[in-house]
């Protein structure tokens, strides 16, 4: 079995590996860049995504560019909860900001993040076919 290794950035997450370096991310936090194995760093890409509000987020940028009072018109979230959801977004990649006169403006940061969330409505509108299909035997025969 060959392992991917891949250089993953944590922030604000000590003791987590003794094999990691630190470096100065684009915010100025420190960021600590760790060789972790593949599945690894996808399960901490998959827990990034683990809030709805963040999946809200997400889901808002793939359409187009919006400013922070815009997004808070949109999610149904207080604007510090807003901001701290933004800032897990940011820390992962996921989303950049830039200012534009006076409003910090936010957009995804890959087309591929919009290609994911498009994946896990598929599947989910899979899964939502499977369970109105309502026999059990069937369901069961399909998951193997």
């Amino acid at each position: 079995m060959c392992a991917i290794v891949v250089h993953f950035a944590l922030l604000g997450r000590p003791g987590r590996s003794n094999h990691s370096t630190t470096d100065q991310g684009v915010h100025g936090d420190a960021v600590r860049l760790m060789s972790i194995p593949l599945y690894q760093a996808k399960a901490e890409f998959f827990k990034t995504l683990g809030h709805p509000a963040r999946i809200r987020i997400l889901e808002l940028l793939s359409e187009r560019e919006y400013p922070v009072h815009e997004l808070l018109e949109n999610i149904p979230i207080e604007p510090s909860n807003l901001s701290q959801q933004l800032a897990v977004l940011r820390r992962a990649s996921l989303v950049i900001s830039h200012r534009q006169g006076g409003e910090v403006t936010y957009s995804i940061s890959t087309p591929e993040v919009r290609d994911l969330l498009l994946a896990a409505r598929r599947i989910l509108s899979g899964l939502v076919h499977l369970e109105d299909d309502g026999d059990p035997q069937r369901l069961r025969a399909r998951a193997r």
